[in-house]
Order: C-alpha cells, then structure tokens, then sequence
C-alpha cells in the first residue's frame, strides 16, 4: 500500500499590523495606556460608593485597584502580547511578596535610624493607629500599580530594545522625573528618587524576573515612611502615625518637606541596597545585551 506523504506545515507569516502591535515600543504604549486606564476605572467606581477616609473600606477598595491591576496585565499578557505571564504568577508570589515587605521595612526604618543618630529626627511619643487605613491604601496602590506599569511594562520592553543597562537607566530616570510634578518636589528629590527607587526596584524585578519583590518593596517603603514614621510620602501631607516625630536639621538630611526620601542618607541607603540586588542579577546572569548586539551574536 503506497504511503501517502502530506506536506509539510510552515507557519503562517504574522499579519502587517500584528508585527506593529507585536514591536517593543508599541507594546509598551498600549501596555502603559491600559493598565492606567483600568486603575483609573476601578478606582471612580469605587469612589462613588461614597466611603469615609481613612476606613478599612477604603483600603479594600485599594486592596480591589490591585487586584483589577494584577488581572488587567494577565489579560493583556494574554491577548495583547500573546504570552504566558511570568511576572505576575501566583505560584510563588506569598514568599516573594513576604521577603520584599521585610527588605522595604527593614531598609526605610534602617535609613530613618541613621538620620536620627545624626540628629535629623526627633520620636515625640506613641499615637496610635492614626491614619494606618489611609496609609494602607496608599501603600497597595502605590506599589502594585507603579510597579506593574513602570518595571512590568517599560522597563522590560525597554529591555528588549536597549538592554538592561540603558532600560534600567531610562526607567529611573523617568521614575524621578515623573516624581517633580509631587508636592514641594525639587530637582534634588528627583534625583534621590530615580536612584534610590529607580535602581532598588528595577534591581528586584531583574533579580527574579517577577514583580512580586519589588512590589513588597515598594508597598513596605511607603507604608512604614507614612504610617511608623509619621513622615510625608513623596512630597504629601505628614499623615498622622504610629509615631509622633519631628524633622530638624537642614534638608539634605531631613529631606525638607518632600520627606525623607529625599535625604542624602535614603538616597545612599537604598542605592547601595539597590547596587547589592543589581550586584546578584548580574551573578544569574539576568543581564539581556541591547538588540543589536544580540543580532550581532546571532550572526
């Protein structure tokens, strides 16, 4: 009996505008558009239900925002870039999440430590749980959304066209950059921002190629500076802690009325812890070379 030989399968050649969805660039941009746009949605629908401030209400609203966030990117992973999601994966996400709210706590009460030793901030006393439900909010809103958009987003498209070096470096330069527009910013906050923040968070997301660390991070960071601290976060008002403090001294140190983010000691902190993560990535060998070096490589 004659065999019957069928022809090979080739693959069909993605369509004109599926290439120009699929380029870096684009998808970043629609990335970027879309998660802030579902942020934005989730958050005024929540708003209109109309419930007090500083309720625990109100943080689980944020606590939706973050969820509607982490969804929206899975969708898009799966329909706009068309594949499997490997930043936010629940499998794994508690202890990553657990170790970033210990190096986040652990990092800003060091830092506030250090500026308290050299006479930059006085504890008054103990409040109480002041605005913790406020704060909390703030903390997972903050850190889910700016680190799904700005690591999840930019700065692994970035990656793809530039490397890791030039999108590390262009991300936090963006990231403090986008900060000047926060209340009492000046150019000095900017600065300590896109050091500090721009190259701890990166690191953490180039570490293990997931969000989840740096989201701890960054949630633990603006929550223990707001809430423990008392301290204002990115320039806002000085919410009302868990501690009664007082910042003197001149504002290199205290980081004037930005807050203690802005002092030299955060900014020297956090960039050493952020050159420390950076210092493993490099290690697991997570360092992906700009596009047209690796056309030369294939070549």
């Amino acid at each position: 009996m004659d065999s019957i030989t069928h022809p090979a399968s080739t693959p069909s050649t993605p369509s004109l505008l599926r290439r120009i969805v699929a380029f870096p660039l684009t998808l970043m941009i629609i990335g970027f558009v879309w998660i802030s746009v579902v942020a934005a949605g989730v958050g005024q629908a929540y708003q209109q239900l109309g419930f007090a401030r500083n309720t625990p209400e109100k943080s689980f609203g944020a606590v939706l925002m973050a969820v509607a966030v982490v969804l929206g990117y899975k969708a898009y992973k799966r329909w706009i870039e068309r594949a499997e999601d490997t930043e936010l994966p629940l499998s794994g996400a508690m202890p990553e999440l657990a170790a970033g709210i210990a190096i986040g706590t652990v990092l800003f009460s060091l830092m506030t430590g250090i500026v308290a030793l050299m006479g930059g901030i006085e504890f008054l006393g103990l409040r109480g749980a002041g605005q913790i439900w406020t704060m909390l909010a703030i903390a997972v809103v903050s850190g889910t959304m700016e680190e799904v958009l700005f690591r999840g987003i930019v700065l692994r498209h970035m990656e793809t066209l530039i490397g890791t070096w030039g999108s590390l470096a262009f991300t936090s330069a963006l990231f403090g950059a986008l900060h000047i527009t926060n209340p009492d910013a000046t150019w000095f906050s900017s600065l300590a921002i896109a050091l500090e923040a721009g190259i701890l968070l990166g690191a953490a997301y180039l570490l293990t190629r997931r969000l989840w660390l740096a989201i701890g991070i960054h949630a633990a960071w603006n929550f223990t500076q707001g809430w423990i601290f008392s301290v204002p976060v990115s320039g806002g008002e000085a919410p009302l802690g868990l501690l009664i403090t007082r910042r003197i001294g001149p504002d290199w140190l205290t980081g004037g009325d930005f807050g203690l983010e802005a002092s030299v000691v955060a900014m020297v902190v956090a960039t050493l812890a952020g050159l420390a993560l950076l210092a493993f990535a490099v290690r697991r060998g997570q360092v992906v070379a700009p596009m047209w070096r690796r056309g030369k490589s294939a070549t």
